[in-house]
């Protein structure tokens, strides 16, 4: 589908403002809390259990001084854009900060009570009364996601303390599979890899020197493929060994769908960039990288806490309720503490879910011209038309369990054959020793389950029985499972996805957006900063 036409480039606002507006009460739907979304989860004996994220209370007035200070630290060729920012996940929060650090005025809004979106922490009680602070889902970084860990390093984080750095490797219950030896650990990418392949436990040489021609085959043609390949197509000539215990956990894991369906060309970019791009600082590329802390704590906090300082008027529980074109710029009505209020602004960043930002969109489409409104409809079917799948994490406690890694692969099945993979854990990880101070910690287990089904109960007995078999843990019990249905949009080969660009004054950041990269954190920031990267230029200040 071809871009939209833009809009006329509006008219300079002069004040990001907020004022009432009682007829504005149309706007999108909220999507119904389903119950096994994750919104559910109980939060007993909140006062001791609960620690809320940052900004999940009423938000402070924003310090005249530090946007002053913001402003001039990042002062470009012309006046600063007034930048409205809707959604605080990972996108959301990245577009605000480089917005803020090229001297605009941000104002950044959030629906709910918690900044990070998708990737979040929850809170919750186990059987035995125990504070659990968890995430909605367990995520993975790798050194080569530069503009994520960058963006971390911006708002203050200790990535060495935040995150625990693992070479490459895929390592199964019963130590067969990928794993980077010790004295390949601190190699250069992509000799770490490499030493990785031709090490592998259980591979025969046929199996490694396979992987080492593919691999080889998939540079030499630039880890470029046809637009309709699969991953099964690009890898069609690798063992099954291989396939089993790197490619399918590796697909599964990035794209969120079997080798069958997945992109080839998105998950050869990922492989390019993970085994001969470039790390971040001493962080290698290839090399894992599991958070220590919870999600809201590994960066959106932080983020919010340096907006704040900046003078960046940060609210939660402030919901777009519609979009339209005003005389200047764009409005935004928001309901907020029981009342529905404008936000102008010059320049409107849609850092929401594709369902929402699609309904924001097709309600502007009633206040432009058929000719513009035909491309913020086509925008809108285009966004909300992407298909999306799964992922469940299943947490379960065993006294005394400790993994022989902090990460170890899953095969299918509790026992051969008598559960279908759909129904199997990719990777299990032991949150004891991401958390080793944490004695309430000690025994969690995170199971994870991509392109999952809807199915909760018949998932976690599954898993469950997985976990007993291939850990050897008998006494193995569920705490919760968590299955966000729409957790990422199926990565399908020659997938069209809408553009960043939505119309003059209004851009579109989430890892949904068109980019290289399938639905991961490193897609939501990179897609972010593009979105405040591209405000000067846009507006005529660069």
């Amino acid at each position: 589908m071809s871009r939209p036409d833009g809009l006329p480039v509006p008219a300079r606002t002069r004040h990001l403002r907020r004022g009432p507006d009682p007829a504005a009460t149309r706007g999108p739907a909220r999507p119904e809390a389903r119950p096994d979304d994750g919104q559910h989860l109980s939060h007993l004996a909140a006062g001791d259990c609960r620690r809320p994220d940052a900004g999940a209370h009423a938000a402070r007035e924003p310090d005249a001084a530090a946007q002053v200070l913001a402003r001039l630290e990042g002062a470009g060729a012309g006046p600063p854009v007034k930048v409205l920012v809707v959604g605080g996940g990972w996108a959301g929060l990245a577009a605000a900060v480089q917005a803020c650090q090229e001297g605009h005025e941000v104002t950044l809004i959030e629906a709910t009570r918690h900044w990070g979106g998708r990737a979040r922490a929850l809170a919750l009680q186990d059987a035995a009364g125990h504070c659990l602070r968890l995430d909605n889902g367990q995520h993975i970084l790798i050194g080569a996601y530069t503009a994520t860990l960058g963006l971390m390093e911006t708002v203050g984080v200790d990535l060495s303390r935040a995150l625990l750095d693992l070479p490459l490797g895929l390592p199964f219950p019963d130590g067969l599979g990928l794993t980077t030896p010790a004295w390949a650990a601190r190699w250069p990418a992509p000799l770490d890899a490499l030493a990785a392949m031709t090490t592998a436990r259980g591979w025969s040489w046929h199996d490694r020197l396979a992987l080492l021609r593919r691999s080889l085959a998939w540079r030499l043609r630039g880890f470029r493929c046809l637009p309709t390949d699969t991953v099964a197509d690009v890898c069609r000539d690798l063992p099954r060994r291989t396939m089993q215990d790197l490619i399918e956990p590796l697909c599964v894991s990035a794209l969120n769908l079997p080798p069958a369906q997945a992109s080839g060309q998105v998950f050869l970019r990922v492989l390019r960039d993970a085994l001969f791009g470039q790390g971040h600082g001493a962080l290698r590329p290839a090399h894992l990288l599991l958070p220590r802390h919870d999600l809201g704590m590994l960066m959106p906090a932080k983020a919010v806490d340096w907006l704040r300082a900046r003078g960046v008027d940060a609210r939660t529980g402030a919901r777009a309720m519609a979009l339209r074109r005003g005389e200047a710029g764009w409005a935004v009505s928001v309901r907020e503490d029981g009342a529905v209020r404008t936000e102008h602004a010059d320049h409107v960043i849609l850092a929401s879910s594709a369902e929402v930002a699609g309904q924001l969109v097709r309600d502007a489409a009633t206040s432009v011209t058929p000719g513009q409104a035909r491309s913020l409809l086509a925008w809108a079917d285009q966004a909300q038309g992407l298909p999306h799948t799964a992922i469940a994490t299943v947490y379960a406690r065993s006294p005394s369990a400790r993994l022989p890694a902090p990460m170890l692969a899953l095969r299918p099945g509790g026992t051969a054959g008598d559960l279908s993979a759909s129904l199997s854990a990719q990777f299990v990880f032991d949150r004891g020793q991401l958390h080793p101070d944490d004695p309430v910690m000690q025994g969690v287990l995170a199971f994870v389950v991509s392109a999952s089904p809807d199915d909760r109960v018949a998932l976690e007995t599954a898993v469950i029985a997985q976990g007993r078999q291939q850990l050897g843990l008998d006494q193995l019990t569920p705490i919760r499972t968590v299955v966000e249905r729409r957790a990422t949009f199926a990565c399908l080969p020659a997938l069209a996805r809408p553009p960043a660009r939505i119309a003059d004054g209004l851009t579109a950041a989430a890892d949904y957006v068109d980019g290289p990269y399938p639905a991961t954190i490193e897609g939501a920031v990179r897609s972010g900063r593009q979105a405040a990267s591209d405000l000067g230029r846009r507006h005529g200040l660069s």
